[in-house]
């Protein structure tokens, strides 16, 4: 194919993607934005008014960096997991992979479906978290880097666990006995100071930690993590991700039945 036959094919699946999920916003964009309403009232009005102040800022405007990147997390992941799962069941996948679409191209369509669902949300949940308090933009390009970068990052492990899976049912594991607890444990309702030595070593093992960190250093100005460390942590989770994606659509493994 030619740069234009290319780029062609990656817009119609980013077309697709975005379309799906535009198609069906009460389930793809409304839940966030209601479920991070609650996490607003629970934890940042509620709790949050017990607490008082954490790392300089109230409680309210501490947690909120970290439940919009729980919000970019969570859709991007499941958007290109439902979603390549769902080519992969009805083996609409097979016509794709037997066309002359380069795999990159097919893959970074995927991610790029995933990317925008993200950076929809992520839009969504921060006029939400406006009524409950004011945000201060402490670097935006700080903030614009690290969402493309953590969204893509889970959408390419969405597209994973959418290899692996056999079955719908598959698709539900990973977010809910591994993504939500790395979720709750990286940071997002608590500072890293907090933990003993130990426990907080061993949160640095957990790439969320970095997600969160660093989104909430381009908004507040504070991190319990090395911003360029962040960085790098990221970036390297992401080409380890890229590279294993491209090995899978490459092999065909569990693809071509």
């Amino acid at each position: 194919m030619n740069p234009i036959e290319q780029y062609n094919a990656f817009m119609t699946i980013v077309r697709k993607e975005v379309r799906r999920y535009l198609r069906i916003w009460t389930q793809t964009l409304l839940p966030s934005a209601i479920t991070m309403s609650l996490y607003f009232i629970i934890f940042g009005s509620l709790i949050g008014s017990r607490i008082g102040e954490m790392g300089g800022f109230t409680y309210m405007q501490f947690v909120v960096p970290g439940l919009i990147m729980m919000a970019i997390v969570t859709n991007s992941y499941s958007n290109v997991v439902s979603s390549f799962y769902g080519a992969k069941f009805n083996h609409s996948v097979e016509e794709l992979l037997v066309s002359p679409t380069p795999n990159y191209i097919v893959l970074m369509g995927y991610v790029v479906g995933g990317v925008s669902r993200g950076i929809f949300v992520a839009i969504v949940v921060t006029l939400v978290s406006l009524f409950f308090t004011h945000l201060h933009i402490h670097n935006i390009w700080v903030i614009i880097a690290i969402v493309l970068m953590t969204s893509t990052l889970f959408s390419l492990a969405g597209f994973i666990n959418a290899v692996y899976a056999n079955s719908f049912d598959d698709v539900s594991i990973i977010p809910i006995f591994v993504l939500t607890p790395l979720t709750y444990l990286g940071g997002v309702f608590y500072s890293m100071d907090l933990l003993p030595d130990f426990w907080a070593a061993v949160s640095k093992l957990n790439p969320l930690v970095y997600v969160v960190n660093a989104f909430r250093y381009g908004v507040l100005g504070v991190s319990d993590v090395s911003l360029p460390f962040a960085f790098g942590m990221i970036g390297v989770f992401t080409v380890i991700a890229f590279w294993y994606c491209m090995h899978l659509l490459n092999t065909g493994k569990r693809l071509r039945q």
